[in-house]
């Protein structure tokens, strides 16, 4: 494949990468590149971490990328994800592993790796020091976003700590490639600060987009990071949001309730259509009665945008075309979670967990 192709792939996943020339030059030298992705297990998996989260890392893969999947169980820990209860999150983690074989990850390219074995070695904590010996308290607290906070929080000490080691992990494990969510690019972005005069070394971030929830945007944000904090898809709005485990009534009731403005702007629909109809089929087809002009299939995903700005299809078809189909990419994953008892096991734990913000 050729670094043009590659690139693309890449910036398909990332809706920003820093920097693309810094990308160009890794390609144009290495056939694969270590690229690591972290995820705080906190309860019940959500479509844009189950089915999005294993589109992306499949497309970097085939741009060469070889992947660390952190399970961030200590960072959730330090976050008092699930009550501050260690076991959960790490019963959670293995909930989510399963998830991904299920969606189709490329595991013969992925690594699943704990923070908690991380945490027993003495040399990882020394890169969490030099981290920390070298960020101002003011810079870490700015970071606060990657744990799903603002800076305005009242912050616990150990939420201080979890960038550092966030920041640390990176290096540890001699990193090439970040790709995590835009919610992540702070801590990334101070990776790139430390890296060069701490640990000589400089990873390139790429940031994927972060998926819509189903609730209407308030009137006007301060920031993008405020925007992206109330917009983004999070299991603390269990409405907002499509779990791997809904059902398909639950799937439809969410999608009917749905925002859905007549313009493509902040429009949930039109973005689950977006990244998951067209990243997984190769058409997409709206059932309706003939008086209202009948089936309609799109091939790709800009004419189905064009088609609905123009008003050639109705909300209300648009969204029970996108609910029929989620629930068929949800399906597989939901029945073999009920027909196997230790993955069934597994899911009702995980379910009977206490979420905490």
């Amino acid at each position: 494949m050729t670094v043009e192709k590659r690139l693309e792939l890449i910036k398909s996943v990332g809706e920003e990468v820093v920097t693309e020339q810094e990308m160009v030059e890794l390609l144009d030298n290495q056939k694969t590149f270590r690229t690591y992705d972290g995820f705080e297990p906190s309860g019940r998996v959500h479509i844009a971490q189950g089915i999005l989260r294993a589109i992306n890392v499949n497309k970097m893969i085939e741009a060469g990328a070889r992947f660390n999947m952190l399970v961030a169980d200590w960072h959730g820990w330090a976050n008092n994800k699930l009550g501050g209860n260690l076991e959960n999150i790490q019963t959670t983690g293995k909930y989510l592993i399963e998830i991904w074989r299920l969606t189709g990850m490329n595991l013969k390219h992925v690594n699943f790796v704990w923070a908690s074995d991380f945490a027993k070695n003495d040399e990882y904590w020394k890169y969490v020091m030099q981290i920390a010996r070298n960020s101002t308290l003011k810079r870490i607290v700015r970071t606060a976003q990657i744990m799903g906070r603002a800076e305005s929080d009242a912050l616990q000490a150990s939420q201080i700590l979890y960038p550092c080691m966030q920041c640390a992990d990176i290096f540890w494990q001699n990193i090439d490639v970040t790709q995590l969510g835009m919610d992540q690019r702070k801590v990334n972005m101070l990776a790139r600060e430390v890296g060069p005069k701490v640990f000589n070394k400089k990873p390139i971030v790429v940031s994927h987009h972060m998926l819509l929830g189903l609730s209407a945007p308030q009137e006007s944000y301060t920031d993008i990071e405020e925007k992206i904090m109330d917009l983004k898809m999070s299991k603390s709005n269990p409405e907002a949001a499509i779990f791997m485990t809904d059902t398909e009534k639950q799937i439809k009731q969410k999608i009917r309730k749905a925002f859905c403005p007549e313009t493509a702007d902040n429009n949930p629909i039109l973005e689950y259509a977006r990244y998951f109809i067209f990243e997984k089929m190769s058409t997409f087809k709206i059932e309706r009665p003939s008086k209202f002009g009948g089936d309609i299939e799109f091939p790709n995903y800009n004419d189905l945008e064009d088609a609905y700005l123009k008003k050639e299809v109705h909300p209300a078809d648009l969204k029970n075309g996108v609910a029929r189909c989620i629930n068929e990419l949800v399906d597989p994953v939901r029945k073999e979670f009920e027909s196997n008892a230790k993955l069934r096991d597994l899911r009702d734990q995980v379910l009977s967990f206490t979420v905490t913000r």
